[in-house]
C-alpha cells in the first residue's frame, strides 16, 4: 500500500512540474540464442508439443502475433545481432567477420529512441555490439581507439551490461534481474530494454528429464543414430529452460502493471547449433521464431506469413515509438502487418555467412556464402565450395564424431553422405521450400526452374551491389562456369 501511495505522489509531482508520463509504449526485445524455427509448440513442432517444451512462449503467441517467415541476416550471433540494432545487413556494415563491431559512427535504433526521449538499456546475454566479451589485448586496444568498445557504448545507453548469464542457477534469478533494471527507469519515461537469454546455446547440461530421446521425431536430413537423439533431447531441455525464463519475465511485467503498455518482441538471434543449422544458410541457420505481443494493438492469436528480416526490427521499433529511421537504415517496418493493416512487405530476404571461430579450411570456421529467400524458394551461393562442411560448435561433439566414423566406414546413407561429406559443394543451390522444406533436392541448373533461378540470381546481384559486397557477383561466376 505504501509503495502504491508513493508512486501516486511521484506521478502527481511529475504532472505538476510539466513532466507528465509519456504515453508511448514501452518496448522489450527478448532474444534467444541459437534457436531455430520451428522449436516452439505453437509453430507445430511435434517434439515441443509432445513434451510440453514451450508453454509460456505458446501463451505469448496466443496473446499476440506469431510470424511464420522471419529470418535473421546471418546464421551467427554477432553479425545477426548487430544487423538488428543497426537496421542494416552485416555486409553493408562491414561486420561479416565474427564479433567485428560496427563502426563508431553507425547509428543504432537505440540511439534514435534515446534521442527521442526513451530510456534505453541492455542486459542479459552479451549483445556483441562492441565485439567479443574477451579478445586479444591489441585487438581490444584498437577497438577502444576507434570508439568501438564498451566504454564508448556505455555513453550511448542508460543501462549497459555486457553479459549477465541466464544459464544454470542464474535462470531462477532472471525475474529479479529484470526487476532491478526496471527500477532504474525514471517515473513516467517510456523505456526500451533488450534482454538476452543464453539458452539454448551450447554448452548444454545433462538434465533432459521428461524428454525421451527414443520418442523424438527427427528431420530426414539428420542421421538417426543414438548420439543425434541424445543431443537433440538436451537441446530441447535448453529450450524448455528458455521458456521458464520467459515466464519469469512475464511475471515481472504483470506484477508491475506493465503488460498493457509494453510491446514485447521475442526472436531467435540465429539458427540452432545442430546439423545444417547455425553457421549455414540452410533454413535452420536463419529461419527463427518471432512473436510480438502488444495489447490493444496486435490482435491476439494472429498469424503472419509476411517475409521479415532481422534488419526490419529497427524500423518497426522506431515506427512504434513515433520516430523517424536514421539515414542508411534499410529495414522495412512491419507495424502495419502487426496492426492488421494492408502491408506490402518484402519479396526477398537476404543473409550472409562470413568468418566464425574455427579452422579456415572448413565451414565451421570460414565460409563465404549468400542467400536469398522468397515466399517459396531458397537460393544459395557458395563462393568457396571446396570448404569441407563441419557443424558450428560441434567439431568435437559425439554426434559429429559418430557421423565421421560412419562416413569413414562407408556406413552412412547416400543422402547423408551427399549432404555432409560430398566435395566440392555446389556453388549454387536452389530449393522449393513448399515441396522440399528440408532442402534435400538441389534444383539449381535444371531447365524446368531456370527462369526462377535467373530471377533470384539477378536479385542477389543487385543486393550485393547495394551492400557493397566484396564477393564476386553470382552472375559473373555463373557465366564463367557455363563457358
Amino acid at each position: 500500500m505504501k509503495t502504491r501511495f508513493l508512486s501516486l505522489i511521484v506521478s502527481l509531482i511529475a504532472s505538476a512540474t510539466g513532466l507528465a508520463a509519456d504515453k508511448r509504449p514501452n518496448i522489450l526485445l527478448i532474444l534467444s540464442d541459437d534457436h531455430s524455427m520451428p522449436h516452439l509448440g505453437v509453430y507445430g513442432d511435434v517434439n515441443c508439443q509432445r513434451f510440453n517444451i514451450t508453454p509460456k512462449l505458446d501463451e505469448m503467441a496466443a496473446e499476440g502475433m506469431r510470424l511464420k517467415r522471419a529470418y535473421t541476416a546471418a546464421p551467427q550471433c554477432a553479425p545477426s545481432r548487430i544487423s538488428i540494432f543497426a537496421g542494416r545487413s552485416p555486409v553493408g556494415l562491414s561486420t561479416t567477420r565474427f564479433a567485428q563491431p560496427a563502426r563508431a559512427d553507425t547509428v543504432l535504433f537505440t540511439d534514435v529512441l534515446r534521442e527521442g526521449g526513451y530510456w534505453v538499456g541492455l542486459d542479459g546475454r552479451h549483445q556483441h555490439l562492441d565485439g567479443r566479451g574477451r579478445d586479444l589485448d591489441h585487438v581490444s586496444e584498437a577497438l577502444v581507439e576507434m570508439g568501438m568498445r564498451e566504454e564508448a557504448f556505455e555513453r550511448r545507453f542508460d543501462h549497459f551490461v555486457r553479459g549477465a548469464s541466464t544459464k544454470g542457477k542464474a535462470l531462477a534469478n532472471v525475474g529479479d534481474l529484470v526487476g532491478s533494471v526496471l527500477d532504474e527507469i525514471p517515473v513516467g519515461k517510456p523505456f526500451f530494454l533488450y534482454f538476452g537469454f543464453n539458452q539454448p546455446h551450447r554448452k548444454w547440461g545433462d538434465d533432459y528429464d521428461g524428454i525421451d530421446p527414443a520418442k523424438l521425431v527427427l528431420p530426414p536430413d539428420w542421421p538417426d543414430i543414438p548420439e543425434t537423439r541424445l543431443d537433440y533431447a538436451k537441446y530441447l531441455a535448453e529450450v524448455r529452460d528458455l521458456d521458464t525464463g520467459i515466464g519469469l519475465v512475464n511475471d515481472v511485467l504483470k506484477k508491475r502493471g506493465l503488460m498493457e503498455n509494453t510491446l514485447v518482441i521475442f526472436m531467435g538471434d540465429n539458427g540452432e547449433a545442430l546439423l545444417r543449422g547455425k553457421g549455414t544458410l540452410a533454413t535452420r541457420g536463419t529461419h527463427v521464431p518471432l512473436i510480438v505481443r502488444w495489447p490493444g494493438k496486435v490482435k491476439a492469436g494472429s498469424v503472419s506469413d509476411a517475409l521479415v528480416s532481422g534488419v526490419d526490427l529497427s524500423a518497426t521499433i522506431i515506427d512504434v515509438a513515433g520516430l523517424n529511421a536514421a539515414s542508411g537504415m534499410t529495414g522495412v517496418s512491419f507495424i502495419d502487418e502487426l496492426q492488421g493493416k494492408p502491408f506490402r512487405g518484402r519479396d526477398y530476404v537476404f543473409a550472409e555467412r562470413g568468418w566464425h571461430f574455427g579452422p579456415i579450411t572448413q565451414t565451421d570456421g570460414f565460409d563465404l556464402s549468400r542467400s536469398i529467400t522468397t515466399d517459396r524458394y531458397l537460393y544459395l551461393y557458395n563462393a568457396i565450395p571446396e570448404r569441407r562442411y563441419s557443424p558450428v560448435d560441434m567439431g568435437k561433439n559425439p554426434v559429429w564424431i559418430a557421423m565421421q566414423q560412419l562416413h569413414e566406414q562407408g556406413e552412412l546413407s547416400a543422402l547423408h553422405e551427399r549432404l555432409y561429406f560430398h566435395l566440392p559443394r555446389p556453388i549454387f543451390e536452389l530449393y522449393d521450400l513448399e515441396k522440399d522444406p528440408f532442402q534435400l533436392k538441389n534444383l539449381a541448373g535444371t531447365k524446368a526452374i531456370e527462369a526462377i533461378e535467373t530471377e533470384l540470381r539477378v536479385e542477389m546481384d543487385k543486393w550485393m551491389i547495394r551492400e557493397s559486397d566484396f564477393l564476386p557477383l553470382p552472375s559473373h561466376v555463373h557465366q564463367q562456369e557455363n563457358r
